[in-house]
């Protein structure tokens, strides 16, 4: 089989909104190539750091590249694409260059290659996350792997807003909390919810093949019986108060529902918001605090920001 390689030159503010619109024109994964990996100081205690090849990489921006098949609906999907983008500016995101081109490539080469690029990575103290095909056996003996295959959805759980997301629930979850995870995803912070204690983990997401996916990677790690998966917009399926939510999505988003998760929060209970990149943070902290959150913690990693608050109670 044939498939197109897709590559949109953008901005860092606007990769994960891109994503998220790739992943839903069908594409399984995406690949970023960022110009600023070259620049970044390497401080931070978890992660790993593989050879990078500058040639490979843009002068400025961020690349986001996606795999569709070749089809006879493929320039119609590609239009819908480059529509979407476009209408992110009304957000207030910045789109970079927004150039779009196309290539082909062999499905063989596609499929033999992508795996070369993840490998187990420590996040925090405790967790580590393992595609799914790798062998890994663990290091330290209260270490929490979890399996992720990035195949499944766009996300590899290795990105700053995700990794912020998952050592502030370890700091926070405690045994038989219940926790509510809007936006879903690949559901690795729902599976990081349950392995650390959590007794009952209420995931959502709009996409249904989010959805889908989440659940295939949660049965992948054996704690089906935890979590529950749903289709639903923000917290329209929230039918339970929780200790705590969390919430790795867009800024833009995030301050669309806080007063709703002022009212799901439990009195003295965390809403954890991730996704937002460091222009907005304090807008997201206006939005929470008018809500009644007070800020318990600012977390930084690169360029993104997730912010810890609390309902008083």
């Amino acid at each position: 089989m044939k498939w197109s390689e897709l590559s949109i030159h953008t901005s860092e503010e606007a990769v994960d909104a891109i994503s998220n619109i790739l992943h839903e024109a069908g594409a399984s994964g995406v690949v970023i190539e960022d110009s600023q990996d070259f620049e970044r100081q390497r401080d931070q205690q978890y992660g790993e750091i593989y050879a990078l090849d500058r040639e490979d990489f843009p002068a400025d921006g961020v690349i986001v590249k996606a795999y569709l098949p070749v089809s006879s609906f493929l320039a119609e999907t590609v239009e819908e694409i480059k529509l979407a983008i476009n209408n992110l500016k009304n957000f207030n995101i910045n789109v970079g260059e927004n150039l779009v081109s196309l290539s082909e490539v062999d499905e063989e080469d596609w499929s033999t290659t992508w795996k070369q690029y993840y490998h187990p990575v420590k996040i925090s103290n405790r967790f580590t996350i393992v595609p799914s095909w790798e062998n890994y056996e663990p290091v330290e003996s209260d270490e929490l792997m979890i399996e992720l295959d990035p195949g499944m959805a766009f996300g590899t759980g290795t990105h700053p807003t995700t990794v912020m997301s998952l050592q502030a629930l370890e700091k926070y979850v405690q045994k038989d909390m219940y926790v509510t995870d809007v936006g879903t995803g690949s559901g690795v912070l729902a599976i990081g919810a349950s392995m650390l204690g959590a007794s009952h983990v209420h995931a959502l997401d709009l996409d249904p093949i989010a959805v889908t996916a989440a659940k295939e990677n949660i049965a992948l790690n054996h704690i089906t019986s935890t979590i529950d998966v749903v289709e639903g917009d923000l917290l329209d399926t929230v039918r339970e108060p929780a200790d705590i939510v969390v919430a790795n999505i867009l800024a833009e988003i995030i301050m669309t529902f806080t007063n709703d998760a002022y009212t799901v929060v439990k009195p003295g209970g965390l809403f954890i918001t991730s996704g937002i990149i460091e222009t907005k943070k304090e807008d997201v902290k206006q939005s929470l605090t008018e809500a009644g959150f007070v800020i318990d913690e600012v977390m930084m990693m690169e360029d993104w920001v997730t912010i810890v608050s609390r309902k008083p109670e």
